[in-house]
Order: structure tokens, then sequence, then C-alpha cells
């Protein structure tokens, strides 16, 4: 570890000096501190109350609207106040939720929630179907401009109530994927302030914002699953942008949970002797994303120079000390039914390889390129860094260019108005759809302008498939063009590790880019 280390910063000072998300479990992967975390936890028994200061590593720059939300870290935020009708557990099942029941048509057309009765949101109010309605139609466009708000509600016909606890969503199409996305937030009706104030049926409720500073949750005395309350009090997540202050924080006690710490700062942290330390993945897929659309990246020999340039164990054993899952397309690990392990042996290094292709585009001698790395997030920038050496090898100047989070959701993800880009991009739902459909041409996720005539007609395959096989392949194939395009040099499924103070237990790692506040507790002395 230490060897590693020094080679890391061995390239930081060999490159430049430099002033873009819920982890999946990995029991092969467990150390010793959540082992000796297990067994104080069980012995203590956790207590109900208390508070906790959980670091992150930006503001929430976009809108605190659930429906309008890009940000995956405003989405793991979020996941405490707000609840579908559905919501997932740990283990990647979805439990009824604001529902106590569902069903669904045998033609994959007609889904029917029986709604739980007496939810209350968070401003007193008890869930109604009128709210169901409206937040469903909301998510589709049909109560508003005719937009949706969720590309896969683009699907929904209309919505009906039977009775007061009874919502029919109706679908033009069979979709039997749809399932999965009715984790989307159910908001009142009578609110129209939600990005600035939000209200929800989730544990923990909003109390307050200051920019640039924190957000705080309070636990909802009414929550509708007494079972399942939160055990803490209150929530306050505390912006820390800079490396060095979530380690100070961390040792200092200003600072109780971080739930992404990099290899360096774990380095500076692992002799604490009051910190705990977890390990996952981080269910993100890692890449250098690169616009289509932009020369030199509108040729698919230039993206797979590219490809073949960057060796991504490296980029893991400088980074991340080894961990970490290389991963060769758009899925990642978790979704163990649509993942293919095999595409991330497609690119194994090859400095001729890359050097070949890149004669044959008309670029024998390299060219100049900009990574737009968001400075908030030090995993990517420390990526970005290793792969600016690495491109060197084969003739290509790449300049990082570091941009405050908000420009880069206007400019890089709406705007498209960049090169390439090192982030991390989510999954919001549970199903391969969640991750396939951003890379339709027509898909206003679609940030890195990606544009295949055949990948469009396998999406509308999939969509309207209601086979389970016959849906996995077809994902396969979509997974297996994008990774012989070269559409974006993928990198990896980060490694997610999450320190927390050793007076609190009940973390839990889920398949999706959350994190669940409500499971977390104080242990009685």
């Amino acid at each position: 570890m230490k060897k590693v280390r020094k080679l890391v910063m061995l390239l930081l000072v060999m490159a430049f000096t430099i002033v873009l998300g819920g982890c999946q479990d990995s029991k092969e992967q467990e150390t010793e501190s959540q082992k000796d975390s297990s067994s104080q936890t069980s012995e203590a028994g956790p207590t109900m109350g208390g508070s906790i200061v959980v670091g992150i590593p930006q503001d929430l720059e976009d809108s605190l609207d659930p429906h309008k939300s890009v940000a995956a870290g405003t989405k793991e935020v979020l996941f405490n106040i707000y609840e579908g009708l559905i919501k997932p557990d740990e283990q990647g099942n979805y439990k009824d939720a604001v529902a106590k029941s569902h069903s669904i048509s045998e033609d994959g057309k007609v889904y029917t929630f029986t709604l739980r009765e007496h939810v209350k949101f968070h401003d007193g109010t008890e869930v109604t179907a009128e709210d169901v309605k409206y937040s469903i139609e909301r998510c589709a466009g049909i109560n508003g401009d005719g937009t949706p708000l969720v590309a896969a509600f683009s699907n929904v016909e209309k919505v009906e109530i039977p009775d007061e606890n009874t919502v029919e969503i109706y679908l033009n199409d069979a979709d039997t994927e749809f399932l999965a996305y009715l984790i989307v937030a159910i908001i009142p009706e009578h609110c129209t302030d939600l990005d600035k104030n939000p209200v929800g049926t989730g544990p923990f409720k909003y109390v307050s914002r200051s920019p640039q500073e924190n957000i705080v949750l309070e636990k909802f005395a009414d929550y509708w699953d007494t079972e399942n309350q939160a055990y803490l009090d209150k929530v306050t997540f505390k912006i820390v942008g800079d490396s060095n202050a979530v380690v100070t924080g961390l040792k200092a006690g200003s600072i109780d949970m971080y739930p992404r710490i990099n290899a360096t700062q774990l380095a500076q942290l692992e002799d604490e002797e009051d910190l705990q330390f977890y390990e996952g993945g981080m269910n993100l897929i890692q890449a250098l994303y690169l616009n289509n659309a932009a020369e030199p990246f509108d040729d698919v020999r230039v993206r797979q120079a590219l490809c073949y340039a960057v060796n991504r164990q490296e980029v893991l054993d400088i980074v991340a000390d080894g961990r970490g899952t290389i991963i060769g397309s758009s899925m990642f690990p978790a979704f163990e039914k649509y993942y293919m392990p095999e595409l991330s042996e497609r690119y194994n290094q090859d400095i001729e390889k890359a050097k070949e292709l890149l004669k044959e585009a008309g670029y024998p001698d390299g060219f100049e390129m900009t990574i737009s790395v968001p400075n908030n997030y030090q995993q990517h920038i420390d990526t970005a860094q290793v792969l600016v050496e690495q491109l060197k090898q084969v003739g290509i100047k790449a300049e990082i260019q570091l941009i405050e989070w908000d420009s880069w959701l206007s400019d890089v993800y709406a705007d498209r108005n960049y090169q390439s880009t090192v982030v991390g991009v989510d999954a919001a739902y549970l199903s391969g759809r969640a991750l396939m459909e951003r890379f339709a041409s027509d898909a206003e996720k679609n940030f890195i302008n990606y544009n295949n005539s055949e990948y469009d007609k396998l999406y509308e395959q999939v969509k309207k498939s209601t086979d389970e096989q016959e849906q996995i392949e077809l994902y396969k194939k979509m997974e297996t063009l994008l990774c012989d395009d070269a559409a974006n040099v993928y990198i990896q499924d980060m490694a997610c590790e999450v320190a927390l103070r050793k007076n609190y237990g009940g973390y839990v790692f889920y398949p999706l880019y959350v994190q669940d506040m409500s499971k977390i507790y104080m242990i009685s002395e």
C-alpha cells in the first residue's frame, strides 16, 4: 500500500499540481473493521435518538424537487425524504411503500395499486389517491406541457382512480420493467415549491438548507412504517468539498460519517481508533465520457484508440490501491443478470494498436484535448490525472479543466458543450433500462451524443418486450454495441469506502446510489 501511495505522489508531481453518488455490499471484501463493528453492535445494541453529521462533497446544486433532480448526490439525500408507491431494500427487492399492495395485468399494460391508509406527508396532510394520480401524471407530462419529467413515464396513457384507495396506471405499450420506476416520489398536489421546500412521506423530513454549508433533516414522528422508524432524531449533511477538510473533520469529530473516502484519505485515517470502515461497490459507471459529436471523437477509430491507450488496472492501482471493478460498458456488477464481465477485456492496453488507429484516423502525431472534471470529486480528478499521463504515450496531450459542479451540470450535462469528462453515472432505478436508456439518440440524458440506429432499434425492442430472457439478451447486445463503438473509455465501478464513527452502527449498502439514514443508530453503552 505504501508503495502505491508513493506512486500516486510521483505521478501527481510529474503531471502538475491542481488546486462528478448508494453502494453494493461486497461480502467477499468484508473488512476486519466491519466484523468488529457488527460484533460490537450486536452486544451493545442500537438506541433511539441522537444525531449525526454526514459529510458530502458538494451542495445540492440542482432542484430539490424529486421529479426534476439530476445529480446523484441530490438523489441520495432525497432518498430519505421521499418515497414512491414502492421502494427498494438493501437486497434490491421492491417493497410496497405508499401502496400496501400492487398487481400487474397479464399483458403488462395495467398496474393497479391499493394505497396504504393514513400515510402522512411531512406537512401533516394525508396522502390521497389524487396526490398519487397527480404525481404520476406530472412525471408523464400529462398535467403539464406534455414533456415527461421521467423518460420511462412517456409510456403512460392515463391514470385512473376507481375508488379512494385504488390507483390504476395504464400504459400505451406493455412494459414489465415499469414497476422499477414507481419508486418515483409521491408528492402532495397542493405543494408548489418543492424545489426549495421538499415535502415527502419518508422517515426524515426536511428542516433547512444553508447554501454551501449544510442540509438538515429530522425524524418524521408520524412515519407510516412504525416498525421501521428512523433511530436518529437529526441528520445534518455537511458540505465538505476539500479533501483535506474531510480527513480533518473525521479526525476532529466534526464529521461522524463520510460515505466515499478515497485511497489517500483512507491511508490518513486507517489508524484512527475511533473510526470503522465499510467497503463495497459504488454502483457508478466511471468513465472518460466522450462527446461523440465533437471532433475528433466523432471518429470511432479515435475513440477506440483512447480505449487502447488506457491501462485501467493502473488507474485502480494508483488511485484506489487496486480497489474497484474494471468494466467495459455502461453496466455495473450489481445488475448481475445484465452485467457482462467479458467486455472489460475488450480493450486491454495496446499502445501500438492505439497509434495505428490514430494514424488511420488522420492523427499520426496525436492531438490536444480537454478533460472537464468537477472540482469537488477528488476520485475523478485523480483518475483524470492518471489518464493524462497514459495518453501521452500515444501522442495525445490532454489538459484537465476543473469546473464547479453546477457548471458541469449546465455546460457539460445539459448543454453538451465539452470534449470529454471524467465522472460517474448512476442508475436511479433498479432496471437495465435505467442505464441503457440514456444512449438512445434522442434521449435528453444522452450527454455524450451517442448515435447508432441499431442501438435505437434494440432499445425500442426492449421497451416492448415482456419476456425477461429476451430483455436480458437485448440489453447485452446494447452493452456490446457501446463497447464496440467505444462510446466512452469505460474504467470502473469504483470501490466505496465508508468511514463511520464507532459509536454508530447499522450502515447498509444498497444496489443503488443512496444513503439510507433510517438504518443508522447510536450504540448504547
